[in-house]
């Protein structure tokens, strides 16, 4: 006789949340998260804000508010006989120093890349470390005698050529893995047919890194445009000196900044750099790795 057992109660599992439920939830939690990253970023627009405000209102102070709409401001910085030709003064530095630095930078880069050289590698780091640690203020004094005994006190070619030498070694650190990454097949048959390292480097390798030319063209300019110290040691008069220079100028007798030449003249000031990084990441889109664009 075998016992039999009774069939026990079946076991449920308890209820989970339903398909609305779940889709409130994410709703909520995008919602959430969505508002706290528009509050950190109308945070750190607001002085974008301002800047876009303030050069328009005739009574501007240190707080964004709606601007009492009027011209005045730049009629008053039309007036400064200093203002509109140190931009152009800008423009001839970062584009010359950009100039010189994307071709030498492509070139050195270009024989790193190709050329094996004993400790290549090393001089390269060596070059990238002691440019980051020697910045340009520990080395004003001796730059600044040797500006002044090759003649080039007072002379923008002066500051384009310190301007240059100090953002060399990174711009070639950053061409070299470009170069590195191109194919050099295309190279190779170029050099069967005849052609010479010049012209392999024209019509082969600068198509292919053109957005790494492009990335450094733009930090250049970046550097050189902000930069303050430099052509402030090496040029004399206000008749060559930089925005970044003159924008110091816009201040009262009594040392307190003019807040209506100040905010409009730093707007002029910042749409070369922002309108140039637009166009260049409307072309390239800054994405891509090393030589090819993905």
């Amino acid at each position: 006789m075998t016992a039999t057992t009774a069939p026990s109660a079946p076991t449920t599992a308890p209820p989970g949340p339903t398909g609305p439920t779940v889709a409130v939830r994410h709703v909520l939690a995008q919602i959430g998260r969505y508002t706290f990253l528009c509050a950190v970023l109308g945070f750190f627009a607001l002085p974008l804000l301002w800047l876009a405000t303030a050069p328009f209102d005739d009574t501007p102070t240190v707080t964004a508010s709606l601007p009492q709409f009027t011209l005045d401001n730049f009629r008053a910085l039309l007036d400064n006989p200093y203002a509109l030709s140190s931009l152009l003064n800008s423009v001839y530095l970062a584009g010359g120093t950009a100039a010189l630095v994307v071709v030498f930078a492509a070139l050195a880069a270009y024989a790193l890349s190709r050329v094996r050289v004993p400790g290549r590698d090393a001089l390269l780091y060596g070059l990238l470390l002691l440019s980051s640690i020697v910045t340009g203020t520990a080395t004003m004094v001796p730059l600044f005698e040797l500006a002044f005994r090759l003649n080039l006190i007072d002379s923008r070619l002066g500051v384009i050529l310190i301007l240059s030498g100090g953002l060399l070694p990174a711009a070639i650190f950053i061409l070299k893995d470009f170069m590195d990454s191109t194919p050099t097949s295309y190279e190779e048959s170029a050099r069967v047919f005849g052609a010479s390292p010049l012209q392999i480097m024209r019509h082969i390798v600068v198509p292919v890194v053109r957005p790494g030319l492009a990335t450094v063209g733009v930090w250049a300019v970046a550097n050189v445009w902000g930069n303050f110290l430099v052509p402030f040691l090496l040029l004399r008069g206000p008749e060559k000196a930089p925005a970044a220079v003159i924008m110091y100028t816009l201040y009262t007798e009594g040392g307190q900044a003019d807040l209506r030449l100040l905010s409009t003249f730093s707007l002029l000031y910042s749409l070369p750099v922002a309108l140039m990084f637009v166009f260049v990441s409307s072309r390239y889109g800054f994405r891509f790795h090393g030589g090819i664009k993905r």
